[in-house]
């Protein structure tokens, strides 16, 4: 807590190295600060902030775009200021046209972001995860959002990341061929799209850029870490967070309401002054003893 973190450029750069050298970036979802600093305890290198996870966590509500450009970006920037590491931003559908994107982009990367995903639905988006009901826009539209964001961002180093929902390889392969020539420095297809790792090698060929890809449905049954790793670029876990604390606290609350004694959850909590410790009490008694008048 109150730590010094590396400079937000350092981060971009740590992140664009780590593209650069093949190796895959593997990065769980966080949902809120808290979150993204238990993933980077565990040891990971990066954080995504899931918009799947804030719709969730901050309105309690699915993820079709209802909450709002500026409350994903108050939860990026408390992101960005609790954790050492790069942190993604799912940016949705830029929230607006490409004028809108570029004030998007110009924002998350004020805030600190590393990346930023721009995704071609149409406006309001559905998440594909859970929704076949998707529709995309015109690709020149499509490819005028990412060259909105190309143009719109000031520090060079930040990745844009394109996502594309097509849902058939073919139409995944034009598209992200198109926002590659718009400067896209990442392509994400969606994980409805393919299910082999043939069809993701053949995508890697064909746009001449590292994936993003998000381990869910077909691709997290069909892929092996070594196939992952052998792809490299960028590898999500966007609801595993979400989904553990989810049921975790389902189950304890339940069980809590049947007996009304803490004693007999079936998850055993984190004990009180181990979360203290570990969320920063101590670092602030010390600064208190730095910098506060002491009572004598």
């Amino acid at each position: 807590m109150l730590q010094d973190l590396p400079t937000v450029t350092a981060r971009r750069v740590q992140m664009r190295l780590r593209l650069e050298s093949g190796r895959t970036l593997w990065v769980p979802g966080a949902y809120d600060a808290l979150s993204a600093r238990m993933i980077v305890h565990a040891g990971f290198e990066a954080v995504v902030v899931s918009g799947f996870g804030v719709s969730a966590s901050m309105l309690g509500m699915p993820d079709t775009e209802l909450y709002t450009m500026t409350e994903n970006l108050s939860v990026v920037r408390a992101v960005c200021h609790a954790v050492p590491v790069p942190v993604m931003a799912d940016c949705d559908t830029g929230y607006g046209n490409a004028i809108n994107v570029m004030r998007t982009v110009r924002e998350f990367e004020a805030a600190g972001a590393a990346s930023v995903t721009l995704e071609d639905q149409i406006s309001p988006k559905k998440c594909p995860a859970v929704s076949d009901a998707t529709s995309l826009l015109p690709l020149d539209e499509a490819v005028g959002k990412i060259r909105a964001a190309v143009a719109a961002r000031r520090d060079p180093s930040m990745a844009i990341i394109a996502r594309t929902d097509a849902r058939t390889p073919e139409e995944a392969f034009a598209r992200g061929k198109a926002y590659a020539a718009a400067g896209a420095d990442v392509i994400k297809p969606i994980s409805k799209c393919f299910d082999s790792f043939e069809g993701l090698v053949q995508l890697r060929e064909a746009v001449q850029r590292p994936l993003a890809i998000s381990l869910l449905g077909k691709l997290q049954r069909n892929l092996t870490t070594q196939q992952i790793e052998a792809l490299g670029g960028i590898c999500t876990f966007p609801l595993l967070p979400l989904l553990t604390a989810a049921a975790a606290l389902q189950s304890n609350l339940a069980a809590l309401r049947r007996t009304l004694q803490p004693e007999a959850v079936p998850i055993a909590p984190m004990r009180e002054m181990d979360f203290k410790r570990w969320i920063g009490f101590d670092d602030v008694e010390e600064l208190e003893r730095q910098f506060l008048p002491q009572a004598h």
